[in-house]
């Protein structure tokens, strides 16, 4: 794995790829046998919580080359599913039509079975993202629990109406 440092800017390659991420100019980065160090110049609380987005931003730069990141989704449902076609997903979930979903770069997809969606990419805030945008097309509703959820997400039961 390297780190490249610019003037605001880190740079991770890796096993996986690579990525770029720019950071606040004012936080010191410096690099010494293979640890990153993050300075922050002053107490201040802004530069405090620069300090800390800063390091958490390259802590899952170098994690995503390395490890890669993944979320998993679960489909609930009568007749609802996900299909692969080529690199797309095709989610059949009640519409009068199968809803298609483009992976953005470096976001790739899997169907271990018709209810799961795996997905995966080294960066953290597109597979994130990317999951939400799957989630959105039909969230889950309280009464009957159905639709596309995190694997591991609660859904609060609500009592339907009473005669």
């Amino acid at each position: 794995m390297t780190v490249e440092l610019h003037p605001g800017r880190v740079k991770v390659a890796g096993p996986l790829g690579e990525l770029e991420q720019v950071v606040p100019i004012r936080m010191q980065i410096d690099q010494e046998e293979g640890v990153l160090t993050v300075t922050r110049p002053t107490d201040r609380g802004t530069d405090r919580s620069l300090h800390g987005l800063t390091r958490t931003l390259i802590s899952n730069m170098v994690e995503g080359v390395t490890k890669g990141y993944e979320r998993h989704l679960e489909i609930q449902g009568v007749g609802y599913r996900a299909v692969l076609k080529g690199n797309d997903l095709e989610l059949a979930v009640g519409y009068s039509h199968s809803v298609p979903i483009v992976p953005r770069p470096g976001i790739s997809f899997e169907v271990p079975v018709p209810t799961q969606i795996i997905v995966r990419g080294i960066d953290k805030q597109a597979v994130g993202q990317t999951a939400a945008e799957i989630r959105k097309v039909r969230p889950p509703e309280p009464y009957k629990g159905k639709g596309i959820r995190y694997r591991d997400e609660v859904v609060r039961r609500k009592v339907g109406k009473r005669a």
